[in-house]
């Protein structure tokens, strides 16, 4: 969302905007600070902004500059869009970043909006879309968790909520963490004692569930509570989590007291039960404001070229926890405007509370409250507090930020060293940046499965994980060589289509090329350490990138199994012609035991590393994460299949239907046997629907 900046240059307002009777004006030369671009390619680049300039809107609207190959490069909007195109045409004074970013520029494309809100909400939504290589981008886009408190049933239920908010109830939070989510919901069942079972399953109790029992639900499914006794408890819950805790808290205390006095001792326990899951919820908040209802806190900090920003969020008087982020942002960006683009997309598909408090100013404060007013229907007011409550929150949240990222650095140096490690230990011909790790996952062929983890520098990548259902026929149930095959042979396949590698040229074109531009083109430029004529055999690279972003071809291939695995794969690698990556297949020692490890890569004896060697441990640690994901992947499958039903493969009965089906004849079985006449008789199920049904068990028959 940040524009590129611009220093020593004239005002934008310079540039007037033409009309069809005028000419083109008079610009400046093309002679621009370059000192990290080929000036032939940023010229060219700039000659292609300034035809495309001709036509830019004169009004406020969103630009997207492409790169050649059809890569959007960087997503701007602007009050003028074409003043704001003129500046990437002036003589000097670019920094490296904006000069890289012309000289990739091959074609532009102008979308004219109404008022300059809405260009900056189009702005967001495109980011987020297109992810440009030159736009700051958060890195974890994940919803947060809330906590739902149903409207649509006699017994609304509460549980943990996280998307769309289709389902109709009050919905509370964001909370930072799942984790936080689950205890604050444990202690909200002992202190208000609401189901949270699912309607399906309230609907088929005869008797109450351990929940009960164990004095976490009021059992309102079987009518151990009245549904006007419930609904009082519903509204105790919806006051606390409204922020009118004290209130409630007064209330039992003051229930307590009566049933004392009473000698209702039972009562009085289950009540002073429920004050102290509140104390619970309460305690577990930490630090707890005084003055701030709601807000969010935001705090940015900078280090080695690395930033984070850290958000906190109060809600109800009480802090239901914080989230780091660290954006992918150019070095040469200050603070404010990584912020500023951080909050624009980070509010992008979430409601803003009323209050944001930032640890810097940033730029176009009052147009960004403005989209995020239009966006979640009420005032937002968006301050950099200097003094009391707000301050020491702001001056909090930084503190953490400074502490996280130190914490991610650390982190980071240290995995690049271990990186560094493995990589000699195997015999890598270059750096590491990226390790895949695949293994399977089955039960006698059922149900199985492919995985594939993901490491970088900057740990473990679970954005880049993915999963493969083994899908060939040919395969017999069971053959690990045969699953490793299809596997390496999909992720690859479709590698090389998506990405695919150009072979960097040989040391005298590449030379030829230098003497002829200056400085070597981007899809040219050679490091010192590939100057051995046999690297460049070997060795490849992709379209130009961003040097900080992360490659999609891996430089390390571990394979979780022994000789057979480490046959399969490089029999994949042979057949595609994939060269330039290193292949390494890791078998379990004997008895299984960690440390006795055997280690296959090509031309090499079968060997084994000593026992505390760092990258012996670092290989364990990447081949056992990806038989976790694996392991937990292939249960959630087999989990699915075992409570599938077949009339999820009937067309045209979707869960209104099947539960209605269900509740009339209790089993799939029985529905299967069941006669065309019954089947009509179901309410909500038509004739059409009926034969349908009836038809697809009798022709399974």
């Amino acid at each position: 969302m940040t524009r590129p900046q611009d220093t020593d240059t004239p005002d934008l307002e310079d540039f007037e905007p033409l009309t069809e009777a005028d000419e083109e004006p008079s610009l400046p030369a093309l002679e621009l600070d370059t000192s990290d671009a080929a000036p032939a390619s940023v010229a060219r680049g700039a000659a292609a902004i300034r035809t495309y300039w001709k036509h830019a809107p004169v009004g406020p609207g969103v630009y997207r500059m492409i790169a050649e190959d059809g890569e959007v490069l960087y997503v701007g909007k602007a009050k003028s869009v074409r003043k704001r195109i003129a500046s990437y045409m002036r003589a000097q004074g670019h920094t490296n970043r904006i000069a890289r970013m012309i000289a990739q520029t091959a074609s532009m494309v102008f979308v004219s909006t109404e008022t300059e809100t809405e260009a900056l909400l189009l702005e967001t939504n495109l980011i987020k879309q297109l992810k440009p290589r030159f736009n700051v981008l958060m890195r974890d886009d994940k919803s947060f968790p809330y906590i739902l408190l149903t409207r649509d049933h006699v017994a609304p239920q509460i549980t943990k909520h996280r998307g769309a908010r289709q389902r109709k109830g009050d919905y509370f939070g964001p909370f930072a963490t799942v984790w936080s989510v689950n205890r604050t919901l444990n202690a909200l069942q002992r202190a208000f004692l609401l189901r949270s079972c699912s309607d399906s399953y309230y609907e088929n109790r005869t008797r109450p569930c351990l929940l009960y029992q164990i004095k976490r639900c009021s059992g309102p499914c079987t009518g151990e509570i009245s549904h006007t006794d419930y609904a009082e408890l519903v509204q105790e819950a919806h006051d606390f989590l409204s922020g009118k805790s004290r209130a409630v808290r007064e209330l039992l205390a003051r229930d307590m007291q009566e049933a004392a006095e009473q000698l209702d001792f039972e009562r009085a326990a289950r009540l002073r039960d429920r004050i102290a899951g509140l104390s619970a919820v309460q305690g577990s908040q930490g630090v707890n404001p005084k003055s701030v209802e709601e807000a969010d806190v935001f705090a940015v900090t900078e280090n080695a070229g690395q930033f984070c920003v850290e958000v906190f969020f109060f809600r109800t008087y009480q802090n239901w926890g914080n989230r780091a982020y660290f954006p992918r942002a150019d070095r040469s960006l200050t603070t404010d405007e990584v912020l500023g683009a951080f909050l624009a997309q980070f509010y992008s598909e979430r409601p803003a509370p009323r209050l944001l408090l930032l640890s810097t100013p940033i730029e176009e404060t009052e147009l960004l409250a403005e989209a995020l007013c239009q966006r979640a229907g009420h005032r937002v007011e968006i301050a950099v507090p200097q003094r009391g409550e707000k301050r020491e929150l702001v001056e909090a949240a930084l503190q953490n930020a400074r502490e996280t990222l130190g914490r991610k650095l650390a982190d980071t140096a240290s995995q690049t060293k271990l990186l560094s490690v493995l990589g000699e230990a195997v015999g890598a011909p270059g750096p590491i940046r990226r390790v895949e790790v695949y293994d399977n996952s089955h039960i006698m062929g059922t149900n199985a499965i492919g995985a594939m983890i993901v490491a970088g520098p900057a740990g473990f990548m679970k954005t880049h994980y993915r999963t493969f259902n083994i899908r060939s026929e040919e395969l017999t149930p069971g053959d690990d060589y045969g699953m490793m095959r299809e596997v390496l042979r999909r992720r690859f396949s479709r590698l090389m289509k998506e990405a695919p590698r150009v072979p960097l040229p040989h040391p005298e074109e590449a030379k030829s090329s230098e003497a002829k531009s200056g400085t070597p083109e981007f899809a040219s430029v050679v490091s010192k350490e590939d100057t051995d004529a046999t690297s460049f055999e070997t060795r490849a690279t992709h379209a130009p990138q961003d040097e900080d972003a992360f490659p999609v071809w891996p430089d390390l291939v571990l394979i979780d199994g022994g000789r057979g695995q480490f046959d399969a794969a490089q029999q994949v690698f042979n057949e595609l012609g994939i060269t330039g990556v290193t292949l390494v297949s890791i078998a379990k020692g004997r008895d299984r035991d960690a440390g006795r490890e055997t280690f296959f890569v090509e031309g090499r004896e079968p060997f084994h590393m000593p026992p505390r060697d760092p990258a012996l441990y670092f290989a364990e640690r990447l081949r056992d994460e990806a038989h976790r994901f694996a392991i937990g992947t292939h249960r959630a499958r087999r989990k699915r299949e075992f409570t599938k039903s077949p009339l999820d493969e009937i067309g045209g009965i979707g869960p209104a239907r099947k539960r209605a089906l269900l509740q009339s004849f209790g089993t799939a079985k029985a529905i299967s046997r069941a006669a065309l006449a019954d089947l009509e008789k179901v309410p909500g199920i038509n004739a059409a629907t009926a034969r349908l049904v009836y038809d697809y068990f009798h022709e399974r028959r």
